[in-house]
């Protein structure tokens, strides 16, 4: 596994720098060898080839640490059942991958690395298809529109309800929510920013970034009524119910989702461990979201709420980035550490965390962006 892993790593650095080159020739190498494959995805395929990109990423990094390269593709293929992806299609990605991989490297690809592609991408497909298999819940779910609350210019608090049966997860997870009434087959991934409820909604935080298609549908063009899917929930940034130590939590912007989220599941079981929250914004404005924290803290003593602007000289409490800022306030190698936010924000932190000596396994991140 270790000399599978070090062909792997090697071989992607030929073709790091040209993703969309990658990403170009595996679509057209695809559709070509099965046109009906076209009619599963977007009309408007970059944001797709962002998520193939940073799947094939993931799991090349994950390869030689086997329980989280077996826990993400089995996530993955149960997420992947809203595409509505058969066994036999699981064939036809992998000869499109591999044709891709030798069109975008030329002749510096190897019979070696060839072959590393091909065991990995078998173990990849089993793994995917297993965890497709083994899920019994709906490969998504519909859910109604009950609440939209605008929260500055371009920030949108959303509550759904599924309409089809509870939707299983927990704090701290995501899901891909597709918006079929302006954006059918085009899928974005968005934390849930509450804990399990009894009435089953869910509540997302939504900011519109640049040409973010599905993001400015869901801040400015959805509406209470309207009907949205939502898939299998992911990701691993949850509380670890074994754990006695107290948390450190940072987030940036609508990171604070997920942070939310943590904190209404451990005001259900807490007695003993503390919760600090760092929430970080350029401006006063873009802090949207600490009025439900607040609420919950003037319950709850051990959790405590520390605010900061990297760039607004007027505001009353912690000046500068995140990062810096929760610093001061360390050392945290005895915390359980959540991050969550811009790519830029999570380098950042987790440079922070290394340098304060936090033991890797004590850190979960989600990352809006490439790492």
């Amino acid at each position: 596994m270790d000399n599978l892993a070090q062909l792997l790593k090697e071989s992607w650095t030929l073709v790091e720098e040209q993703r969309d080159k990658l990403a170009g020739y595996f679509y057209a190498r695809m559709f070509l060898s099965d046109p009906t494959l076209r009619a599963l995805f977007p009309i408007q395929m970059d944001g797709q080839r962002d998520r193939l990109l940073e799947a094939i990423v993931t799991a090349v990094q994950t390869i030689d640490d086997p329980e989280n390269f077996d826990e993400y593709l089995r996530a993955l293929g149960r997420d992947h059942r809203k595409y509505h992806v058969k066994p036999e299609h699981y064939d036809t990605m992998g000869a499109a991958l591999l044709d891709a991989l030798r069109q975008a490297t030329g002749d510096q690809w190897s019979v070696e690395y060839d072959q590393a592609w091909r065991d990995a991408y078998r173990a990849i497909a089993e793994r995917m298809q297993a965890g497709a298999a083994a899920d019994e819940n709906p490969p998504f779910w519909h859910a109604e529109v009950i609440g939209h609350e605008r929260r500055g210019s371009d920030i949108a608090v959303l509550t759904c309800r599924p309409l089809t049966g509870p939707l299983p997860y927990r704090a701290g997870q995501y899901v891909s929510v597709e918006v079929p009434l302006h954006l059918p087959r085009m899928w974005r991934t968005y934390s849930i920013a509450n804990a399990p409820r009894e009435d089953h909604t869910l509540e997302f935080h939504v900011r519109s970034v640049g040409a973010g298609w599905v993001s400015s549908a869901l801040v400015r063009r959805v509406r209470v009524g309207d009907l949205l899917r939502l898939a299998a929930p992911m990701g691993s940034m949850v509380l670890d119910p074994h754990s006695e130590r107290d948390l450190l939590c940072v987030a940036g912007g609508v990171g604070l989702a997920p942070i939310k989220a943590l904190a209404e599941e451990l005001a259900r079981t807490n007695r003993t461990r503390w919760m600090h929250v760092f929430a970080g914004a350029t401006t006063r404005d873009e802090l949207y979201g600490l009025a439900e924290l607040y609420e919950l803290a003037a319950n709850h003593p051990w959790l405590s709420i520390i605010p900061a602007c990297s760039a607004d000289p007027g505001f009353v409490g912690e000046q500068g980035e995140i990062s810096e800022v929760f610093a001061r306030y360390g050392p945290w190698t005895t915390h359980d550490c959540y991050v969550s936010g811009s790519a830029a924000l999570v380098r950042a932190a987790l440079r922070t965390l290394a340098a304060d000596d936090v033991p890797p396994e004590n850190i979960r991140y989600d990352a809006f962006g490439d790492l």
